[in-house]
């Protein structure tokens, strides 16, 4: 693959919720594309509809009108055992709230995506062990998320996402939860992986300085996307 491949390309999308009478537009007309490589931050205020976007750029929500695609697959024209299939094949996603399994060990974890994928136990959990040993847990691996400090369980989530070698990671407030220094490793992790494996990295997030920090920034206001100057 071209490392400047178009992975994520939305055009015209609009997003509505409907509960009852009221009838919320959250976006507007929205374009965005992402390439292979990529360093991308969504920021916006809260409620904007910065985790909206995210959800429809990785297929867990389809738009009301205009098209959201994937390495040139539109989500929407896909079933969805379809749209399971090439979220754990292209994308990883890492979230504020690391949503591990909590009966499993972190090297459980990691390795669960690529069984799934149709890799064999054994080979599932070495690729799993050396993810872990990239970000640095590789001694970690036998502890349940409960026994993880909170910055552990990111880097254990990023192993994950990371695992299956996706074409884009999706992130969504992923230092949120963390104090500064272990926000900080989080995402310089994150960057990190992004330049060494040319995965295109799309993070939301309400911290102006981590935005200025990836290569491009845009930003929702009254559900319209623009890039930020």
């Amino acid at each position: 693959m071209s490392e400047r491949e178009t992975v994520l390309d939305m055009q015209g999308v609009e997003r509505r919720f409907r509960e009852g009478s009221l009838d919320v537009s959250v976006l507007k007309g929205v374009d965005l594309r992402i390439c292979r490589g990529d360093q991308l931050a969504i920021v916006g205020a809260s409620g904007s509809g910065k985790s909206t976007l995210l959800q429809l750029l990785g297929g867990l929500d389809l738009p009301d009108a205009g098209r959201v695609s994937i390495l040139g697959q539109d989500w929407a024209r896909m079933s969805d055992s379809r749209r399971g299939v090439m979220r754990n094949q292209h994308i990883g996603f890492v979230y504020q709230f690391h949503h591990l399994l909590p009966e499993f060990t972190a090297l459980e974890n990691v390795a669960i995506p690529l069984m799934i994928r149709g890799e064999t136990t054994r080979k599932a959990r070495l690729e799993a062990t050396e993810w872990l040993r990239r970000v640095d847990l590789a001694e970690r691996g036998g502890h349940k998320p409960s026994e993880l400090s909170g910055g552990e369980r990111q880097r254990v989530a990023i192993a994950r996402a990371m695992g299956t070698q996706p074409a884009v990671i999706l992130a969504d407030e992923p230092t949120g939860n963390l104090d500064r220094e272990r926000a900080e490793r989080v995402f310089s992790l994150l960057k990190a992986m992004n330049q060494a494996n040319g995965s295109a990295l799309a993070l939301v997030t309400h911290d102006p300085e981590l935005a200025e920090r990836m290569e491009r920034t845009v930003r929702i206001v009254d559900g319209v996307l623009s890039e930020a100057e």
